[in-house]
């Protein structure tokens, strides 16, 4: 039986009291998925919502000729399947384990009924597809308007925060190669070019999975942002 506790971690059902996260959680059904395995299918009937308790997995399409589109990453705490419990319509995309991931599997009716019940769980997903919305809205900009290189500079951009007692910003997880091509609707050996000539030029420098930017302005400049005075 999964622990009572196990929901208390999900951003979604933060609001709720614990007592009713605890009884959420009693009417999940639970499954333990390894790196790289098949969690929903595109095109499955929108039956239920899952929770990503534990671990990371990657929201994913394929063109006709099988390449990979990737969508997203949830990380743990966050959920998917939502759409499909909304409008009763199949999958619209595929989710994969990115590594060993624990899922709590509500059915559509239960979450809706969850919805419908609890104010806060509504306006918080109401919340998440706007975000989703604008973020879509950015990405079809960029496709449209710049090119391939020029959207990986912005993504690392975007991915790079501020480190604590320096003037510099860092990547502490940088995606592999083939993940932020998915993402960014390019190959992996245009990412690898990028990464290859920011390093060249010691914009960048990396150290493990952290990738640090020595000076972001340049690549600001790169990335076609506008540079604060």
């Amino acid at each position: 039986m999964a622990e009572t506790t196990e929901l208390d971690g999900i951003a979604l059902l933060e609001g709720l009291r614990p007592e009713r996260r605890a009884a959420l959680a009693q009417r999940c059904a639970w499954r333990n998925f390894r790196t790289g395995e098949e969690i929903l299918a595109r095109d499955d009937p929108g039956d239920a919502v899952l929770f990503i308790v534990g671990g990371r997995a990657r929201v994913v399409n394929f063109s006709a000729s099988g390449r990979e589109v990737a969508y997203a990453v949830v990380e743990a705490g966050g959920h998917v399947g939502e759409l499909g419990a909304i409008d009763g319509a199949p999958r619209s995309a595929s989710v994969l384990a990115l590594e060993p991931c624990r899922v709590a599997s509500l059915t559509a009716a239960a979450f809706m009924e969850l919805v419908e019940a609890e104010s806060g769980v509504a306006l918080a997903l109401l919340r998440r597809l706007a975000r989703i919305i604008r973020d879509n809205d950015e990405k079809i900009t960029e496709l449209a308007t710049i090119g391939a290189m020029q959207r990986v500079y912005r993504e690392l951009r975007r991915l790079a925060g501020p480190v604590q007692g320096t003037d510099r910003l860092a990547i502490d997880a940088l995606p592999t190669q083939e993940a932020m091509a998915a993402r960014l609707g390019t190959t992996r050996e245009t990412v690898a070019r990028v990464l290859a000539q920011l390093a060249r030029t010691r914009i960048t420098e990396r150290q493990g999975r952290r990738l640090w930017i020595h000076r972001p302005d340049e690549l600001e400049i790169l990335a076609g942002l506008e540079v604060e005075d």
